[in-house]
C-alpha cells in the first residue's frame, strides 16, 4: 500500500512539475529567424543557408513546437512538379532546408532547452532527444547544436527574435 501511494504522489509531484515548466514558460511564441551559422574550430562562420535565410519557429505554452528553416534563395523546380524533380533538384532542396517538430522541455538552471524530435526533414533526427544550451532576453533566442546535420567539427548557432 505504501508503494502505491508513494508512486501516485511522485506521479502527481512529476505532473506538478512539467506543467509549471509550461507555464512559467517565457519562451512560448512565435519567433522569426536571424541567422543561422555553422562556425569552424577557428571561429570562420559559414551561412548554411545563404546570405538571407527565412524561418519560424513556434512554442506553444503546453510543450509543443515546431521549426522550419529555409534558403532564402531556392530555386524552384523546372517542371512545377515536385514528383518530376532532377536529382540536383532534389538535392538543393534538402539542402535548403531543416524542420523539426515534436515537443521540447526548458531547464533554466542549466540554462539548455530539450527538442524532443517526433519528424524531421532529416530523418537521422526523428525520434531522438537534442539538447541545446541557449540564451534569451525575453525577445531573442539564441541556442548552439553541437552536432549540425552537416556534420564534420563545427558547431551551429541558430539566433530567433521574438514576433511581439
Amino acid at each position: 500500500m505504501k508503494n502505491i501511494i508513494l508512486a501516485l504522489l511522485l506521479s502527481v509531484n512529476i505532473h506538478i512539475v512539467s506543467a509549471q515548466t509550461h507555464k512559467n514558460n517565457n519562451l512560448a511564441g512565435t519567433y522569426v529567424l536571424v541567422s543561422v551559422d555553422n562556425i569552424d574550430k577557428n571561429g570562420t562562420r559559414t551561412h548554411l543557408y545563404g546570405d538571407s535565410p527565412q524561418g519560424l519557429l513556434i512554442f506553444d505554452s503546453a510543450g509543443n513546437y515546431s521549426l522550419q528553416i529555409m534558403s532564402g534563395n531556392r530555386l524552384k523546380f523546372a517542371s512545377a512538379d515536385k514528383a518530376k524533380g532532377t536529382d540536383d533538384e532534389n538535392r538543393a532542396a534538402v539542402k535548403g532546408c531543416n524542420t523539426h517538430f515534436g515537443t521540447y522541455s526548458v531547464d533554466y538552471s542549466s540554462g539548455t532547452i530539450t527538442f524532443n524530435i517526433l519528424h524531421a526533414s532529416f530523418p537521422n533526427w526523428e525520434g531522438t532527444q537534442q539538447r541545446r544550451p541557449f540564451v534569451s532576453d525575453g525577445v531573442v533566442f539564441k541556442y548552439t547544436v553541437p552536432a549540425p546535420t552537416t556534420g564534420g567539427a563545427v558547431t551551429g548557432e541558430v539566433v530567433w527574435k521574438k514576433i511581439k
